[in-house]
C-alpha cells in the first residue's frame, strides 16, 4: 500500500446523484460546524457486509483527515467483524455496541434502509444529535434528519465518496481501500455493473496505489477449509422448484447454527453461499435461509431479472434492490419459503 494521495475531481462524469442539493448542503454544513474534538458516532447495519463496513470506515478515515479525533464506529448485535474485513484500514475505530457514544454530537448511518437494521442502536436517534443517513437502497424508509439516499448508486460507498469530495477530503490509499472493498462487494466484483462511472470510480481508487488482486484474494478467494465442507453440505440440500415465480423457477437452501458448530465456522462464511445458488440455470430466483438464533433466520434473495425481489423483501419486513434483497424471518425454513413463493408470482418483472 502506498501513502500517495489523489485530489478528487468530484462526481464521476456521466453520473447524476439522486440526492437533492439541499441535502448535500445540509450534511456538509452539519459536519463542518462541529468542533474537531466532537464525539461522532458512525453506525452501519447488523451483520455488516463489505459495503457497510467499507463505507463507514472509509468515511471515518476521511473525517480523521479533516482533523476529527472523537470518532467511534459500531454496528448492532454481537461484535463479530467478519474475518475478510478485519484488516480494513480504520478497523481500530470499531467498538462493540455498548461502547457507542451515549450522546454523540453527530450520528452518521451507513447502508441502513430502515430502523429494524439498527437493532438497539435505534435509541441513538432519540438522543438529540442530528443523524445523517448515507444509503443506496430504494426501500429506505427515510430515517434520520438528513437523507443522502441515492437508489441509482451501486453501493453506499458511492454516496460516501461523493460526500467526502464535497467536504474537500483528499483520497489516500487507506480511504480508497475501504471504498474499493465496499464497491467490489456490492457489485459482485463488478460483474453486475453497466454504468461506466462505477468503473471510473474504481480506477480513481486504484490510482492511489491499492492492489485489487490482493484485495480480491482476501475478500473473495480465501475461506477456511471447514467453510468449504460446510458449503458442500448446504448446497447438497438445495431444492429446485421450476414452477415457482410464474414458471421462472426458484432454487433455495438453508444453513443452521448446528451446521456452523459442526464445522467450527463463524456466520460470515454463509454470506457467499448465495453466489453458487444463484448460478442454477433452471431458476431465476435464488434464496438462502441462514439461522441467526433459534427460529430466527436471515434470508437472502437474488433474481436474474424476472422478479423484483426487493418488493418481496419489503412485503416481509425487509428491503434491498430489484435483483438483490433480504429480510429477517421466523419459523422453519419450509415456512419461510412458503411465505416467499406467492410473493414471487405477484412481483414478476
Amino acid at each position: 500500500m502506498t501513502s500517495s494521495s489523489v485530489v478528487r475531481p468530484g462526481v464521476e462524469p456521466g453520473r447524476t446523484s439522486a440526492v437533492p442539493e439541499a441535502s448535500w448542503a445540509a450534511a456538509v454544513a452539519a459536519i463542518r460546524a462541529l468542533p474537531r474534538d466532537a464525539e461522532v458516532q458512525l453506525i452501519c447495519h447488523v451483520n455488516p457486509d463489505g459495503d457497510a463496513l467499507g463505507s463507514m470506515l472509509g468515511f471515518a478515515l476521511g473525517l480523521r483527515r479533516l482533523g476529527f479525533t472523537g470518532l467511534r464506529a459500531t454496528f448492532p448485535g454481537q461484535f463479530d467483524v467478519p474475518e475478510p474485513y478485519r484488516a480494513l484500514p480504520g478497523a481500530e475505530l470499531l467498538v462493540p455496541e455498548p461502547q457507542a457514544y451515549g450522546k454523540p454530537a453527530l450520528i452518521l448511518i451507513f447502508d441502513v434502509a430502515g430502523e429494524s437494521r439498527l437493532g438497539d442502536l435505534v435509541r441513538l436517534l432519540d438522543a438529540g444529535a442530528p443523524a445523517i443517513v448515507l444509503d443506496h437502497h430504494a426501500s429506505n424508509t427515510g430515517l434520520g434528519d438528513v437523507s443522502l439516499v441515492d437508489p441509482a448508486a451501486v453501493a453506499t460507498s458511492v454516496v460516501a465518496d461523493e460526500l467526502l469530495t464535497r467536504l474537500g477530503v483528499e483520497l489516500d490509499a487507506e480511504i480508497a481501500e475501504c471504498l474499493y472493498v465496499a464497491l467490489a462487494t456490492d457489485t459482485g466484483s463488478f460483474k453486475f455493473v453497466r454504468d461506466p462511472s462505477v468503473h471510473e470510480l474504481a480506477a480513481r481508487l486504484i490510482a492511489t496505489g491499492i492492489s485489487p488482486g490482493d484485495i480480491a484474494r482476501r475478500i473473495f478467494d480465501t475461506r477456511p477449509f471447514g467453510a468449504m465442507k460446510l458449503a458442500g453440505e448446504v448446497l447438497g440440500r438445495a431444492v429446485l422448484d421450476p414452477a415457482a415465480a410464474g414458471g421462472r423457477g426458484l432454487v433455495w437452501t438453508f444453513a443452521t447454527s448446528a451446521d456452523l458448530e459442526r464445522h467450527n465456522q463463524r456466520p460470515y462464511v454463509l454470506d457467499s453461499l448465495i453466489d453458487p445458488v444463484r448460478g442454477v440455470a433452471e431458476a431465476d430466483v435464488a434464496v438462502v435461509v441462514k439461522e441467526q438464533t433459534a427460529g430466527e433466520w436471515s434470508v437472502s434473495l437474488r433474481s436474474k431479472g424476472g422478479v423484483d425481489v426487493s418488493a418481496v423483501a419489503v412485503a416481509l419486513g425487509g428491503g434491498g434492490h430489484r435483483l438483490a434483497a433480504g429480510f429477517t424471518a421466523h419459523g422453519t425454513p419450509d415456512e419461510v419459503i412458503a411465505r416467499i413463493v406467492p410473493l414471487l408470482a405477484a412481483n414478476l418483472s
